[in-house]
């Protein structure tokens, strides 16, 4: 049992839900063994470990658990690494394009808010030389 954990252990050790678990266990990310009566309980191997490191991973990188999910299934068959690595590199650009495109998008809305605010305080200034408060 040394490299069998429980919903619980893996929940604690990434700080998740054990709902969040299932989630990617019903999306195919995870297959765990089920044990006790009526296979109530899940047992999660050491590679169930390493695809749900790997899920977080990439959901920190932004991509979809279907992303994940096609990049991580391709490393059940590690014998030829080369197709695994030009995909993630496929993926990656995607990815990046699509960060740098809403950081493009952000960066305009930004300069138009600074914009308004200038404006704004301009308005502000002029407002207040003819309307002094008394």
């Amino acid at each position: 049992m040394a490299n069998m954990f429980t919903i619980s252990d893996l929940a604690q050790e990434f700080d998740l839900t054990t709902r969040a678990i299932r989630f990617y266990e019903d999306m195919g990310l995870l297959e765990p063994e089920r044990s006790g009566p009526g296979g109530r309980n899940r047992v999660y191997s050491a590679r169930d470990r390493t695809r749900l490191k790997l899920t977080l991973r990439a959901k920190r990188l932004g991509l979809s658990l279907n992303e994940a999910k096609g990049l991580i299934d391709m490393y059940d068959s590690p014998r030829d690494t080369v197709p695994q690595l030009k995909k993630f590199l496929v993926v990656l650009a995607e990815h990046r394009q699509q960060l740098e495109s809403q950081l493009a998008d952000l960066e305009a809305t930004l300069d138009e808010v600074k914009t308004h605010e200038k404006e704004t305080r301009s308005l502000l200034t002029k407002a207040s030389k003819a309307n002094p408060v008394v």
